[in-house]
């Protein structure tokens, strides 16, 4: 069995999920990257169920002429909104197994900076 990198994230994200769990009043916010888009989602874990999500495809978020990396950051904001409409302001931060740096590090600072706290 060869050793590929979305293996590598998939062990490293299953250990993040051990420790992070997600309730009604501090859902975990759960991210993915694809190679040109970013998604993200506020779950539940107890009730196993998704309260808010933003994408970078969504229509409200003008994408057009920007970075990867100021895409995330208007996805993070994008999504705090949302959780403010929602009467959310904590969080649990879950990276999915992908390092704290570039498109992820800008969807959490946009998500600060919308009034999301974690």
């Amino acid at each position: 069995m060869k050793f590929k990198k979305e293996n590598r994230r998939k062990k490293i994200h299953y250990r993040i999920r051990k420790k992070v769990k997600g309730t009604v009043e501090r859902p975990r916010l759960s991210v993915f990257r694809s190679n040109n888009e970013i998604y993200c989602q506020l779950v539940d874990d107890v009730a196993s169920h998704t309260l808010v999500t933003a994408t970078s495809t969504d229509s409200g978020i003008d994408t057009s002429g920007k970075t990867k990396v100021e895409q995330a950051k208007l996805v993070g904001m994008a999504l705090a909104e949302k959780a403010k409409a929602a009467n959310i302001s904590v969080a649990l931060f879950d990276r999915s197994g992908y390092l704290y740096h570039g498109r992820v590090k800008a969807l959490a600072e946009g998500a600060r900076e919308g009034g999301l706290q974690f």
